[in-house]
């Protein structure tokens, strides 16, 4: 089996492949592993609202076979993730049986704003690969508590990370650093 790793990265909703977090990732990454930032096939199409994320997993999963074998990793040597509503397919996928080595997700949706008894985490008991999770201290679609509550029920590992006063989209320079720095520190601990 190779040990061959990479990392497929989806945006958020609004959002395309070229989101600047996105973009710093793959810069950082760029001598360590392959890095694809892929677009859903609305995003492709031009049209800026996404279908139900249940409606894009099945379009991941074949995504995800063409992808590994371009970049020469097995599925099962495939980090997966995104921000937000991509992080939350990946999550979904993952959950159905996508073979992954783990998952980057951040700003993860849990609920949306001001409707925190709308829980989009019914999926996380499936999911039994490595997690990172990073979101801003003040993302309104999650709260570090709310995070710390609903991802114990992930039967995989998981890491919480949090920027101080982020908000859903971390943008400032200082933030987007912050973001690169825990998903380089996370692979060190996984490869340790």
């Amino acid at each position: 089996m190779s040990d061959a790793r990479g990392l497929l990265l989806t945006p958020g909703a609004g959002g395309g492949a070229d989101h600047r977090t996105l973009v710093d990732i793959e810069t950082a990454l760029t001598d360590r592993m392959p890095v694809r930032r892929h677009d859903f096939a609305y995003r492709r199409a031009g049209r800026r609202a996404p279908p139900r994320a249940e409606n894009v997993v099945d379009e991941l999963l074949e995504d995800l076979r063409k992808i590994a074998a371009e970049l020469g990793v097995p599925p099962a040597g495939m980090f997966l993730g995104g921000r937000s509503f991509g992080g939350r397919v990946c999550s979904m996928a993952v959950a159905a049986g996508a073979p992954a080595a783990g998952l980057v997700l951040l700003s993860y949706p849990l609920h949306p704003p001001e409707r925190p008894e709308r829980l989009r985490s019914a999926h996380f008991g499936q999911i039994t690969v490595p997690c990172l999770f990073i979101s801003g201290t003040r993302d309104p679609f999650a709260t570090p508590d709310e995070l710390r509550e609903h991802t114990s029920a992930l039967a995989g590992p998981v890491t919480l990370r949090f920027i101080d006063g982020a908000r859903h989209d971390p943008n400032t320079i200082a933030a987007r650093r912050a973001v690169v720095e825990h998903v380089e520190n996370w692979l060190d601990g996984l490869e340790g």
